[in-house]
């Protein structure tokens, strides 16, 4: 979907093409890349320009994401939907020079306020690799619970690592909202 949205200090928009430098910039550090379990390491521009090129404005809710844009600096995330095993996924990657500022907190709320409306879906997964304690802490505070264990590929680190599963439903966002 061609959406945009505004938080407090972020606009979440479409991926577009000039996003590439950037977006090649900021995972080709193994700190965020290291993270994520479907972006390899080392990441290329061409990396991103062949992920930039999958991005269509007609996609479903549940297949949508969002670059994440600080008015002034450009481009230092991205957030958004995708489909795995457990169904409809969140994911999401902060720029390690913008870490610890609250920054994926809002880009993350704004994309499930914005993900409940748009859709009728009553539960969202997610999860973290095991080491990941800040991303665990964001998904936390948005009400998320932790379901179990499993083993995921981590291209970046060529290795199946533990992950921590998570979810949340529908009716845990809104009490928590």
């Amino acid at each position: 979907m061609d959406v945009t949205l505004t938080t407090a200090r972020l606009v979440l928009r479409q991926p577009v093409m000039s996003d590439a430098e950037r977006i090649a910039r900021f995972l080709d550090n193994f700190a965020v890349s290291g993270n994520l379990s479907r972006v390899p390491y080392p990441y290329r521009l061409a990396d991103a320009k062949g992920w930039l090129r999958t991005w269509r404005p007609d996609t479903p809710p549940g297949e949508t994401g969002f670059s994440i844009q600080l008015p002034g600096e450009g481009l230092i995330g991205h957030v958004g939907f995708h489909n795995d095993v457990e169904g409809t996924v969140i994911g999401y990657w902060l720029a390690q020079p913008f870490w610890s500022r609250g920054f994926m907190s809002e880009a993350v709320r704004g994309a499930l306020d914005w993900y409940f409306t748009a859709t009728q879906a009553d539960v969202l997964a997610s999860g973290v690799f095991h080491f990941n304690k800040p991303s665990l802490a964001i998904q936390k505070k948005m009400g998320f619970t932790e379901t179990g264990l499993s083993s995921r590929l981590c291209l970046a680190r060529g290795e199946e690592v533990r992950h921590i599963d998570t979810q949340l439903t529908r009716t845990a966002w809104a009490a928590h909202r």
